[in-house]
């Protein structure tokens, strides 16, 4: 049999029959370029991450961590780069600061893989340098949120990264804050389902605040009635457009909204156009708010 994993690779074997009983400890020896396969169970643990390169995978489904962060930040926290996470459940993360994350990224380039995050504050709160990506595949969000204090979100790209790209993910149930924020100076969300349903109490589903080239391509979209911003789905550039803002492109999504008064699906706040195209549109909805910019309808 071919080995799955580099020649020069470590792998660190993490379970309850295992040398490493905890991921913390695996964290506590990794060392670039290392891969860490972690067993079924249920982690009460947390775990700083500062070598780089590496892959931190479930070995099956069942990896749950949950019960305990590090650093009043998060359960895990990646300080270095390059890091891949898969397979993975992150569940229950509260801080003192009410922004407990169930990943919390702070080095350049993050994936998150096949992962489920439940009932955190923020899923995935994530910063880095500028030209950092931080994506996130095949994964499911729901029942994260905040506003207890500063709002913690879905998905929060926290600082003015690249890209962040979100692909194939399940977003429902977000409490009071947004499904996905997005500060990176680009961000894609592509064919995945972002839905209140009928408990979610999400604001929007998509923000961008700061702008930056946006393109929301083949989702799902659903607001809810409980919704605590029953006025806007996808709102860009409310807080002040400091991103370059070229490209908007809004497009084969389908979007209905289950609000008794009307809301808009866009509301536009840079001075950017919009590329409307193919969306198919239910309930009392107004396309385009564009307090600022303009829109190319298709």
């Amino acid at each position: 049999m071919l080995c799955a994993f580099p020649a020069a690779a470590r792998v660190l074997e993490v379970g309850s029959g295992r040398a490493l009983t905890l991921p913390s400890q695996a964290a506590a020896l990794a060392v670039s370029g290392d891969f860490v396969r972690i067993d079924p169970g249920i982690y009460a643990d947390c775990a700083v991450w500062r070598a780089s390169r590496l892959v931190i995978e479930a070995t099956a489904p069942g990896v749950v961590l949950t019960g305990k962060i590090c650093l009043e930040m998060g359960i895990f926290i990646i300080a270095a780069n390059d890091v891949t996470i898969r397979g993975i459940t992150f569940a229950g993360a509260r801080a003192i600061w009410h922004n407990g994350a169930g990943i919390r990224g702070a080095g350049r380039n993050l994936t998150v893989e096949h992962s489920r995050f439940l009932d955190n504050e923020n899923g995935i709160l994530a910063g880095g340098p500028p030209d950092s990506v931080l994506r996130v595949t095949d994964s499911e969000f729901a029942g994260n949120g905040s506003c207890v204090a500063a709002c913690a979100h879905g998905v929060y790209a926290g600082a003015a990264i690249f890209l962040l790209d979100i692909e194939r993910c399940i977003f429902r149930n977000t409490r009071t804050a947004h499904h996905i924020k997005s500060r990176a100076r680009n961000t894609m969300i592509i064919d995945s389902r972002i839905e209140d349903g009928p408990d979610g109490t999400s604001s929007y589903l998509i923000e961008t605040p700061n702008g930056g080239n946006l393109l929301v391509q083949g989702n799902v979209l659903e607001k809810g009635p409980l919704s605590s911003n029953p006025r806007v789905a996808i709102s860009i550039g409310v807080e002040g457009v400091t991103n370059p803002t070229d490209r908007l492109v809004i497009r084969d999504n389908v979007f209905r909204s289950d609000l008794p008064g009307r809301t808009a699906f866009v509301r536009n706040s840079s001075a950017a156009p919009v590329v409307l195209e193919d969306n198919a549109i239910s309930g009392d909805v107004e396309v385009l708010q564009t307090p600022a910019g303009g829109f190319l309808w298709r």
